[in-house]
């Protein structure tokens, strides 16, 4: 195949990914009425690793290498698994369950920012004016989003319990771009091992706490639609798109999500924006993906 359509063809996979990532907000909103979000993320994530499990034992390979991994890979696994799977997602579960979806999007977008910071100090990767220029905007786009700042006493909690989220997404971030820098461990075993151990305590924490709640028949479809199209397919198609697209082209379409969700959430779940919390994200948006395109 020519260059150009498949260059087309990878944008377009990527924002078809983007869109389902996007209407994961909407549908764990619509099944948190049912399933508390400690064991909703738990399920989700769980199921999404069994999606993986056959082709550990179809591809040879795959179980060679998770039979030679040593001690320290398996500890910066099991870091990644808690951090971005039991924590990152855990959060954006409960953030879910106490704030608007849009609000959750925007405070996720604080990620790159936080990244940059640790990067100088932890990869001696330092920022360019430009990734400078969005850590402003951003922060610019959230002042604009959330002032004046009347918070109801759930939605402060909703703001701690993400703050965490987002702090655990960028070490994940970070212990991420660490482990694939050292090429010993394949991608796809990376997600399986990672996946696996962060589902399993959050399964873990979530069931003790709670019980296993009673899922009717829709939710139960939610959730396979979550772990097999909107994780495992959604993951391994955005990873193809990445043999394509630059750096620049994947933060523009990963930018889109912040106004996709906005839209989704008020088409399903009646969630107003005004004018001036739309420019908020806007501004917010452009400045997420000018701080990420110095990423590989």
């Amino acid at each position: 195949m020519d260059k150009k359509p498949r260059h087309f063809i990878s944008i377009l996979q990527a924002l078809l990914v983007t869109f389902l990532w996007s209407t994961s907000f909407i549908i764990i909103k619509l099944a948190l009425v049912e399933i508390p979000p400690i064991t909703f993320a738990g399920l989700r994530y769980f199921l999404a690793f069994f999606c993986f499990l056959p082709f550990i034992f179809i591809k040879r390979k795959y179980l060679d290498e998770i039979k030679q991994l040593n001690v320290l890979q398996w500890k910066n696994l099991f870091f990644l698994g808690v951090v971005f799977y039991t924590f990152t997602q855990g959060a954006q579960f409960l953030g879910l369950s106490l704030l608007p979806s849009v609000t959750v999007s925007l405070i996720l977008n604080f990620t790159p920012i936080v990244v940059a910071v640790m990067g100088i100090f932890l990869l001696k990767e330092n920022p360019n004016k430009l990734q400078w220029i969005g850590v402003f905007l951003f922060l610019a786009g959230v002042l604009t989003y959330f002032l004046p700042i009347s918070l109801l006493t759930n939605e402060i909690v909703g703001l701690a319990v993400m703050s965490v989220g987002v702090l655990a997404n960028a070490a994940s971030a970070v212990v991420g771009r660490y482990i694939y820098r050292k090429k010993d461990i394949s991608p796809f075993v990376v997600t399986f091992i990672s996946m696996g151990i962060g589902a399993i305590i959050l399964l873990t924490l979530g069931l003790t706490a709670n019980g296993f709640p009673t899922i009717s028949a829709k939710n139960w479809l939610f959730l396979i639609w979550l772990a097999v199209i909107n994780t495992a397919f959604a993951f391994t198609l955005w990873n193809l798109t990445l043999r394509t697209l630059n750096a620049m082209e994947s933060s523009i379409i990963n930018g889109t999500m912040l106004i996709q969700i906005a839209v989704l959430a008020w088409l399903f779940l009646g969630e107003t924006i005004t004018l001036q919390e739309s420019l908020g994200m806007l501004i917010a948006a452009l400045g997420a993906v000018l701080v990420q395109l110095k990423r590989k």
